[in-house]
């Protein structure tokens, strides 16, 4: 096999998400030391760049790059053998070390996408892998305007009960009116009522509220939520979390995206296997006009893909 030949199967391999082995493995097994040179001599500039003193390495940003797409099976297998607390725990601990916007996400994305006994779990795994308590860790790491909502969501314990006031929902929907229209002067999350009605109030009634913000206030709460993109990722999570799932799954599955951001792909598919990815798969194929799995397949590599794969097709 030709020397480009070799070059584009090896590209090949590194491209996407996650690392195609076989190949891999087929073309290098081929190398011997004469081809290893002629390689990292005339080989593309992605793998190998001139050292001052006269050798070919390896460029320093690739093997970071490489280290990361060989672990994604690796991390993409741990994370799915972990018993769910241990995993939410994990999770948010690592997410805490990172601190932002994105890291923000997977707190969000645990406290308001997990039942209440789930989230209780979480809270307990983390109690005893880190002697800390989540509430702690989170008042302690996150500052702004999102310390007291993210405290008061790892906090909650909702009602999960079909009941729902419609007359209180329709008054705390006119009261997150007032308060999103109102962002200019004053943060939402900020407001005492926006916290109490997020962090406590149950699901369905959370629904209720969504439903009636457009009667009241004449427009989307989606569309208002724009003024503050976390309020409008917990509200989301918290009513329609197939929706909010496929925004992470669409950003990961983008090319150009960095680290954080691709790691939602493995992150929900372990998360949610057993949990809405009926719901989600649905609800992405009618967003993008392209089934999940497809996607996964014409992005991913080797065997992170099928392993993805694998959990998107299983019954539950």
């Amino acid at each position: 096999m030709a020397l480009s030949d070799h070059s584009q199967l090896l590209s090949k391999a590194f491209s996407g998400l996650g690392v195609d082995e076989m190949s891999l493995i087929s073309t290098l097994g081929e190398w011997n030391p004469e081809r290893r040179r002629s390689f990292r001599k005339e080989g593309t500039p992605r793998f190998f760049i001139e050292d001052d003193r006269f050798f070919e390495r390896w460029n320093e940003q690739h093997i970071a790059f490489l280290k990361c797409e060989f672990t994604r099976f690796q991390n993409a297998v741990v994370l799915w053998t972990m018993h769910p607390w241990e995993r939410d725990a994990r999770l948010l601990k690592e997410a805490l070390r990172k601190v932002g916007p994105l890291a923000y996400s997977v707190i969000i994305e645990v406290a308001c996408t997990r039942s209440s006994e789930e989230l209780l779990g979480a809270r307990r795994a983390y109690h005893a892998l880190f002697d800390r308590s989540i509430e702690e860790d989170v008042a302690h790491h996150v500052n702004g305007s999102e310390r007291k909502m993210l405290v008061a969501l790892v906090s909650s314990y909702r009602y999960e009960g079909p009941k729902v006031s419609e007359e209180a929902a329709k008054c705390e929907a006119k009261t997150l009116c007032s308060c999103i229209r109102n962002a200019d002067k004053k943060q939402p999350m900020e407001d005492e009522e926006v916290v109490r009605i997020v962090a406590t109030r149950s699901k369905p009634h959370l629904r209720a509220i969504y439903k009636h913000y457009e009667g009241i206030c004449g427009s989307n709460l989606d569309e208002d939520l724009n003024v503050d993109l976390s309020l409008k990722d917990m509200i989301q999570c918290l009513c329609t979390p197939q929706i909010y799932f496929c925004k992470a799954l669409d950003a990961a599955l983008r090319n150009g995206g960095d680290e954080n951001t691709k790691e939602a792909l493995t992150r929900v598919i372990a998360t949610q296997a057993d949990a809405q990815m009926k719901e989600i798969k649905e609800q992405y194929h009618n967003q993008y006009g392209v089934s999940l799995s497809e996607k996964i397949e014409e992005r991913a590599n080797g065997n992170y893909k099928e392993f993805l794969l694998t959990l998107l097709t299983r019954d539950n």
